[in-house]
């Protein structure tokens, strides 16, 4: 053999053996790949809504992954179920504060995955006890959750009456809201971009840690906050099954409602999806001319188009679907438009939620007579049909249906 083929092969075994030493580090280390962040694309024959290109927050967010992700990422697998448990059981702020963590593995997660990711910049409280929150992402943006709490009452072994406290958080799927409801304050800041599924999820973490909630404090969920849960559904999605997770929040799914303006054939996916969720209409008019003019998505998605996917939806025995129906003065409050939604829902195993229009700066219109909405909700109830009328929790502080802004967007 001559002397090059010789120092040829061994620098073959040589670079053999480093490479076999290189793997042999790895055992205990993340993998540097990072799942894609699922964002959804509007779909094209939407009416005049604005399309705007945006940074997409990054997939780094450690809340953007579901606990089997992070398995595939850390080793050993039982390191992912303890930061599991530091993150949606005792809602740590930092990665320092999980202490069963090897101090070696913290950095590299700290290195890999960004936590936290929002920033609460102003926290409003309502003399009814309702909390607004004006969060601020990674990248500059704003958007706001709301946190209500409810009085009950409940019924002991005895039948004596005890109160009973009722937690809702109403999240936002988006930075604004390309829908343009006529009525929303939310539609006249424009839209800035899809909020991730760990954004999302942040948000319930969050606003449990603020009020003191025990992983074990059950909650609803409704995605009623700022934008159209449907026009971000992958990661609507994929925040649901976070939050589901029984590793996790643990919070049922029959606890969270999602809430559309009417994206006809994303009603069709949802449902598909079976993911055990209960699901709203923003329905807010009984005919087509003055439902387009409240909300222009029903030029392309119309009453009778959103009906249809609405009774192919999968629900549970026990619940309905639910039907809200804002009630604006002298514009859908007679009793006309009443008999009209009786006929509209007739075959629907329906609950209809009536809520008055509250007040903002930038709409004419005006709150109704809350006697002519009794009126309204007595006449569906004989019936047949399940009618309430919503309280407004939180309007001083604009925390309301239909008042959320988030008037730092370019904070």
């Amino acid at each position: 053999m001559t002397i090059q083929k010789r120092d040829e092969k061994d620098k073959k075994t040589q670079d053999s053996k480093a490479k076999k030493d290189i793997t042999n580090t790895q055992d205990s280390k993340i993998k540097t790949h990072a799942v894609k962040a699922q964002n959804h694309n509007v779909k094209k024959d939407m009416p005049n809504l604005q399309h705007v290109t945006a940074k997409e927050a990054q997939d780094s967010n450690i809340y953007s992954y579901h606990l089997d992700e992070l398995e595939s990422l850390i080793t050993p697998k039982f390191r992912a179920k303890q930061i599991y448990n530091w993150l949606y059981k005792h809602y740590v702020s930092n990665i320092e504060s999980m202490k069963n963590i090897p101090k070696n593995l913290q950095e590299i997660l700290k290195q890999t995955f960004s936590f936290p990711n929002l920033k609460p910049i102003r926290i409003e409280e309502s003399g009814d006890g309702t909390k607004k929150y004006l969060f601020q992402t990674s990248d500059g943006a704003t958007f706001e959750s709301v946190f209500i709490k409810m009085r009950e009452k409940e019924y002991d072994e005895n039948n004596r009456v005890k109160k009973s406290e009722k937690y809702t958080f109403c999240v936002s799927s988006q930075v604004g809201c390309r829908v343009g409801c006529a009525f929303c304050s939310t539609a006249k800041g424009g839209f800035v971009r899809n909020l991730s599924a760990g954004e999302i999820v942040e948000q319930v973490v969050a606003l449990k840690r603020d009020n003191n909630l025990s992983a074990h404090k059950s909650i609803n969920i409704v995605f009623m906050g700022m934008g159209e849960p449907l026009d971000n559904l992958n990661n609507v999605a994929k925040a649901i099954k976070i939050l589901s997770h029984e590793e996790g929040l643990c919070i049922a799914t029959r606890r969270q409602t999602i809430s559309t303006s009417g994206i006809a054939p994303q009603i069709e996916k949802l449902g598909a999806m079976n993911l055990g969720v209960q699901i709203a209409l923003s329905l807010h008019a009984v005919d087509d001319s003055l439902r387009s003019r409240l909300i222009p998505m029903n030029k392309v998605y119309n009453i009778e188009r959103v009906l249809q996917a609405l009774k192919n939806f999968p629900l549970d025995t026990r619940k309905r679907i639910l039907f809200e129906y804002l009630v604006i003065k002298d514009i859908n409050d007679d009793l006309a438009s009443a008999k009209k939604l009786v006929k509209l829902l007739h075959g629907f195993r329906a609950k209809v939620n009536l809520i008055p229009f509250n007040p903002h700066a930038e709409s004419e219109f005006q709150r109704p007579c809350i006697d002519k909405m009794q009126g309204f909700a007595d006449y569906l109830y004989k019936r047949g049909i399940v009618a309430t009328i919503r309280e407004s929790k939180g309007i001083d502080i604009s925390a309301a249906c239909g008042q959320l802004r988030a008037k730092q967007m370019k904070a």
